[in-house]
């Protein structure tokens, strides 16, 4: 292994990716606007969680208090009501599940309307039978309320934002931009120096590993001015952490630069992998409550322990030792996906 040759290759995959200046700047911009549209959606203290349609109503968002209906539903601070003018424009909206829900104002039978088909509607409903069946007949359970920092919806979904960015820069960073390399002919030429695959694929792997770790604390100190995220364990861990995700999820992209030809077909793969990935290792939404198997096939994503290591530390303060597994789960993999790239590897289309 000749280290310098090592070196050559991994500045010019640099100058490469910072000489692209769109897929450069797109890089930092992307995770931004996704925390900022979901910081100006789920933020706040209050939003609303819930839409109910009421008619006849002049105004399109009318004031709870000038509603005749249910108390129950006036004093939830969770749900946004839509005003209709006519039953058919509100049945309209229902049908298409623009509302959850829907409600004639000022009727003395208290008529609704429910999309049988809507899980919001189903919780509505009983809602707003409750509501009415406790003003009949009041009753008080006992409250009980969850002490320590509130953890925001933000601090819960911006390690995901970023592990995503990181995803896919690794697989489409390395598996589409090698195999991009072997079509048009760079890799044969390469070939013919004294560049080994070994030291090929090491270059490719550390510039990728350098640019994914510069991107993540780039978006990670711009996100941190403006959105101001709270994390009760230690940076240096999350650092650690969030370096060997990078690297089992870069040595998973080198599989599949190891072998494809075809830019269309790696497309197909790569999303084939990217999209299940991006769903089941609750980037967006946890997967709580799913089917034993679910949440098996989540296990197998090297994005999955990346994201449940990086919140235990971020938001529960957990150390290096809480989320052990989780890091050797990760180098194994990196070994694994390592070994396999490495043995499969050709220079020729």
């Amino acid at each position: 292994m000749n280290l310098k040759r090592i070196w050559i290759m991994i500045k010019a995959r640099n100058r490469e990716f910072f000489r692209d200046r769109a897929a450069f700047g797109w890089n930092f911009l992307f995770p931004f606007l996704i925390i900022a549209g979901f910081s100006v959606v789920f933020g706040g203290k209050e939003y609303s969680a819930y839409k109910i349609g009421v008619f006849p109503v002049d105004s399109e968002k009318p004031a709870p208090a000038a509603l005749t209906i249910p108390e129950s539903l006036k004093a939830n601070k969770y749900i946004e009501f839509i005003g209709f003018k006519t039953e058919k424009e509100g049945l309209d909206r229902l049908k298409h599940h623009k509302v959850d829900f829907l409600l004639k104002n000022d009727s003395p039978e208290h008529a609704y309307w429910v999309n049988q088909t809507s899980p919001k509607g189903y919780f509505l409903e009983h809602l707003f039978n409750g509501g009415i069946a406790l003003s009949q007949t009041p009753a008080m359970g006992k409250k009980g309320e969850v002490n320590g920092r509130e953890i925001r919806y933000i601090d819960w979904l911006f390690p995901g934002i970023l592990g995503m960015n990181m995803m896919f820069s690794a697989l489409w960073g390395v598996g589409y931009v090698v195999v991009r390399y072997r079509k048009t002919g760079v890799l044969k030429r390469l070939k013919a120096t004294p560049l080994s695959a070994f030291e090929y694929l090491t270059a490719q792997m550390v510039s990728r590993l350098f640019l994914l770790m510069f991107t993540l604390t780039v978006v990670w100190i711009g996100c941190d001015l403006i959105f101001h995220f709270h994390v009760e364990g230690s940076y240096l861990d999350l650092l650690i952490v969030f370096f060997m995700g990078s690297l089992s999820l870069t040595a998973l992209g080198l599989i599949l630069a190891s072998r494809g030809t075809s830019e269309e077909f790696t497309s197909g793969i790569l999303n084939f992998l990217t999209w299940p990935m991006m769903f089941l290792s609750e980037v967006w939404f946890s997967i709580e409550g799913s089917p034993q198997w679910v949440k098996k096939t989540a296990d197998i994503f090297p994005l999955t322990h990346m994201l449940s290591a990086v919140r235990k530390i971020m938001n529960d303060g957990a150390t290096l030792m809480d989320v052990h597994t989780e890091i050797e789960v990760m180098a194994l993999m990196a070994l694994v996906f390592l070994a396999i790239g490495a043995s499969l590897f050709s220079w020729n289309s």
